[in-house]
């Protein structure tokens, strides 16, 4: 095993640690590590991201639901379209996004720059919601309410972009569910588990139909990721994470430039 391949278990490693830590956002170095320090081509790196998102999610929700913090209803009518919305982009879209996107002058888009500078574009939203997140202090419980039309259209759009980039999308749906649902921020935050774990093991199946998936590996580093949960979990209570959130916000936001820099450079 190279060094290199270490780095990209270790990245793992971390992306669960980040997920325990901070209860989000660390999927989105996820497609990053698969690219760049283990070698996968972007369609496949985000196909193998849906399912490491999935599964990690699924831990974090488990353990959500035993606590009562998921709102369920809300959970259903989210993740319903979106499921449909990442399985259809998977099964059809992503495969006929053509090889040679654009040309020009001596630059050529492929399909695999593509995907990535469009990555690059979620992780600078993603680290904007991360820095500009209200503080639990400023979060004021309303009534829960529900507008199923705006509900159901984000779910949608939430999948879309989760099938083409293969991050889980909480960025987009914590703030959509306390916006359209009136949830209280940590409802909205356990609620979000659940609809990107269901999403992202769903959407995973149009890839298992499309590409070639090397189990072993994606068990492997699966498996790693969980454990960083756990370690995660357990470093809570020595550091408070919604402090780090807003540090690993300004990282992913560099990180998204790095990745604008070097694919068109």
């Amino acid at each position: 095993m190279e060094i290199i391949d270490i780095l990209g278990y270790l990245g793992a490693l971390i992306i669960g640690v980040i997920l325990g830590l901070i209860g989000g956002g660390g999927s989105i170095l996820t497609v990053p590590v698969l690219v760049y320090l283990l070698s996968i081509n972007p369609v496949t790196a985000t196909a193998y991201s849906l399912f490491v998102v999935g599964a990690t999610s699924l831990f974090g929700s488990i353990k959500n639901l035993q606590k009562k913090r998921v709102d369920l209803k809300t959970a259903v009518v989210f993740s319903i379209p979106a499921f449909i919305a990442v399985y259809l982009t998977r099964k059809f879209l992503v495969p006929a996004i053509p090889e040679t996107i654009i040309t020009i002058g001596d630059f050529t888009v492929t399909k695999n720059i593509g995907i990535m500078l469009f990555f690059a574009f979620i992780m600078v939203l993603a680290s904007v919601s991360m820095i500009l997140e209200p503080s639990e202090k400023d979060a004021k419980p309303k009534k829960v309410k529900y507008n199923y039309l705006f509900i159901v259209l984000e779910g949608g759009i939430v999948g879309v972009l989760t099938g083409i980039v293969g991050a889980g999308g909480g960025f987009l749906i914590i703030p959509a569910l306390v916006l359209m649902t009136k949830l209280p921020m940590k409802r909205a935050v356990a609620t979000s588990l659940v609809i990107i774990a269901v999403k992202s093991l769903i959407g995973f199946i149009g890839d298992v139909q499309n590409l070639e998936i090397d189990w072993l590996f994606l068990l492997i580093f699966t498996t790693i990721s969980i454990i960083g949960i756990f370690v995660g979990i357990w470093l809570n209570r020595f550091i408070d994470g919604k402090k780090l959130k807003k540090g690993f916000g300004w990282f992913v936001l560099l990180m998204g430039i790095y990745i604008f820099w070097k694919e068109i450079f």
